[in-house]
């Protein structure tokens, strides 16, 4: 007789059905797996003979086999270790072979007989919910799969013996409930940033509509303080943005007692990281920052340092709002729509825009311009807003605390992200709530400027030779002024002050041509 068991392997954030199919015959005694195990699957077997132990069982003296169908599909990961042991309980008679039907199963087995806590139990739990199957997982991630659905059976064990107490009668285990994640503290304030009105006046337009941000500036100007205090004047997560995120933070494993959060991510990688860890990639191609941070924000401090290869693996995701890694064997995409933020130096002193600096290696222009070409012209054309960040000075630093601080702030910001979800809405377009991911063919009839705005638009288009894609972003910005303005029209003064920013971007990649 064969058992058969339902589990899953995971392409990205999708969980694939896979059938576990056990057979204890008569022959040789061993034990094996087939169909495209790795090193973890495989060494499951050991895994499942200690914990069969530890539960009081003993693994007959037959030959057991075990396939992983469908066989063509790689299979990666602990989570077979459940659905194999209770495939072969089911085989040996300890659990009614009826009492799996009906169920998606996943965990890691301990030598103890404990089922510990895997990844991916969330996609896995949205996917046994569309095949109408109830699911058992361990229950460190019951809380977390219970964010699938109020619908979906879930058993969430401790231990092999309480699910085989449970389908005997012995024991009811209750339905585990979805958990929220405490409040860490509070946020940083913009409250805590003298100076800089300028450039908190920029933070507030970014966070209003999502744009792309990078700031130039010396050190000590207070650059990172201000990305630092981004989350803290952005929209909390609305319910679908909710749950793609832990899908991702899911499969990753970042999902702490299963207890999701509504705040965005804010994520602030090394410029020493890899491509890989950036966009994803490695062994098993896991989700990179750019993933992780989906609907939130990618700070990359100290921008020309990165390696360039490294930043220009992002011009695609900047795009299309997902990251596609092929392999020779297969492909995946994980979501990794994200709000760049990206802070510099002028050069490599930091200091050629100081009045008086003399660089004593070469001119001032030439050493900014051999700093800034690490950073190529598509990518910063993908940047919708530029600004200088100039030193703060002592008479800055001596002044009180602004009255203005990051609550006031974030209430100008949700308004504005109201007017543009209902915008996007009432256009059933699923999935777009800020101006900064607007298709080019919706934008000609969201952003129609006044006649002045667009005799504007047009003479600076031609003068400062703007690409179509920077054409866009413009009326991306305005578009998110005239919201922040509480207007329906754009006006010539938000074109204005959009073609300001852009400005300064332009500026920067001519120098880097010098």
């Amino acid at each position: 007789m064969v058992v058969r068991v339902a589990t899953v392997a995971f392409e990205g954030i999708e969980a694939r059905a896979v059938d576990v199919q056990v057979q204890i015959a008569s022959g040789n005694v061993g034990f094996t797996i087939v169909g495209l195990p790795d090193k973890a699957v495989a060494e499951s077997r050991e895994r499942v003979r200690s914990a069969l132990i530890a539960s009081g069982l003993a693994l007959p003296a037959k030959r057991i086999t075990v396939n992983l169908a469908p066989a063509d599909l790689p299979k990666e990961g602990s989570h077979y270790d459940l659905p194999v042991a209770l495939g072969v309980m089911a085989a040996m008679g300890a659990i009614p072979p009826d009492a799996l039907g009906g169920f998606t199963v996943l965990g890691e087995l301990a030598l103890d007989g404990s089922i510990t806590s895997v990844a991916g139990v969330l996609p896995a739990a949205m996917a046994a919910h569309e095949r109408r199957h109830g699911l058992i997982c361990p229950a460190a991630c019951g809380a977390e799969a219970a964010w699938a659905s109020g619908d979906i059976e879930i058993l969430a064990p401790a231990s092999l013996i309480q699910l085989a107490n449970h389908f005997k009668g012995d024991q009811v285990m209750a339905r585990p409930k979805p958990a929220i994640m405490p409040a860490s503290g509070a946020l940083p304030d913009l409250r805590d940033i003298k100076g800089q009105e300028s450039a908190k006046r920029t933070l507030e337009i970014a966070a209003a509509g999502g744009h792309n941000l990078l700031m130039c500036g010396p050190p000590g100007a207070g650059k990172s303080m201000l990305a630092q205090r981004l989350p803290s004047i952005l929209p909390p997560l609305a319910p679908r943005e909710l749950l793609e995120l832990s899908m991702i933070q899911s499969v990753a494993g970042l999902l702490a007692d299963g207890a999701l959060t509504d705040r965005r991510p804010f994520r602030a990688p090394h410029h020493s990281a890899s491509m890989a860890a950036l966009v994803g990639g490695g062994l098993n191609a896991r989700p990179g920052e750019a993933s992780l941070a989906h609907h939130g924000v990618l700070f990359l401090d100290e921008l020309p340092e990165f390696q360039p290869q490294v930043l220009d693996s992002l011009r695609q995701p900047l795009e299309a709002g997902e990251v596609l890694i092929a392999r020779a064997n297969h492909r995946v995409t994980y979501p990794a729509r994200f709000q760049l933020v990206a802070a510099m130096n002028p050069c490599r002193c930091g200091q050629a825009t100081e009045p008086g600096f003399v660089c004593r290696r070469q001119p001032n222009e030439r050493c900014v311009a051999q700093y800034q070409a690490r950073i190529s012209g598509p990518l910063l054309d993908r940047i919708d807003l530029v600004i200088d960040v100039p030193a703060v000075t002592a008479a800055d630093l001596i002044l009180p605390p602004p009255a203005e601080g990051s609550a006031e702030v974030a209430a100008r910001v949700a308004e504005a992200r109201r007017r543009q979800a209902k915008r996007y809405a009432a256009l059933g377009l699923d999935g777009i709530a800020a101006n900064a991911a607007c298709p080019p063919p919706v934008l000609e009839e969201v952003a129609q400027p006044d006649p002045d705005g667009a005799a504007l638009i047009r003479d600076a288009a031609n003068a400062m030779r703007l690409s179509a894609r920077g054409f866009h972003r413009v009326l991306k910005v305005a578009r998110t002024l005239a919201d922040l303005d509480g207007e329906e029209k754009i006006r010539r003064v938000h074109l204005a002050e959009a073609l300001s920013y852009r400005a300064s971007a332009d500026r920067r990649a001519n120098a880097a041509t010098v």
